[in-house]
Order: structure tokens, then sequence, then C-alpha cells
């Protein structure tokens, strides 16, 4: 199982429409091969910043995601609400504690 985690800074003012966007890729992504769930997360002490973590069984099913046409009907409109690159960083789960 594979996590990745990417950080965006936003435009200032665009916050929202970025949200509304985010929250249709990650709906979107439920119906994908390997697609084991995802956040959506804004740090406090930062709310022109949010945090996508998304979790997969393997990293191709997530490269194969980004091949899909609802990602990138989604791609163009959040890139260009940004005022950066996004970080992202991958993690191999080595524990996953769930209720």
């Amino acid at each position: 199982m594979m996590t990745i985690v990417t950080v965006v800074t936003l435009q200032e003012g665009n916050e929202p429409e970025w949200d509304a966007a985010m929250r249709d890729r990650l709906e979107a992504a439920k119906g994908q091969p390997g697609w084991l769930g995802g956040q959506l997360l804004m740090p406090l002490d930062r709310l022109d910043q949010r945090a996508v973590i998304g979790t997969w069984e393997t990293r191709a099913h997530w490269e194969a995601w980004h091949d899909d046409p609802a990602f990138a009907q989604t791609r163009d409109r959040l890139e260009g609400l940004q005022s950066q690159p996004p970080e992202t960083r991958w993690f191999e789960v080595l524990a996953d504690v769930q209720p």
C-alpha cells in the first residue's frame, strides 16, 4: 500500500473554488482500481495551503488514474488556482490502524 502526500499553495481568494474542484477529483477517484481512500486537509496556520493525502494499493494504480479523463478534466482547473507548483512525497504504508 502506498500513500502520496501533495501540498499546494493557493492563490489568494481561490481557495473555495480549488476546494470544490479537489472534492470533485476525490469523488471521481472512488471508482478507480486500486483507490483505497483520501483526505483533503487545510493547515490551521496556513489557510492558503492544502494537503491532499491519497492511499492506493500500488503506485501503478495512481499512475493509471492520471491517464483517466476525469483526472485530466480537473488538472488544468486546479493548477490555474495554485500560486506555485505542488510539493509531492510518496510513502510506503507500514501500518494502517483503523477502528
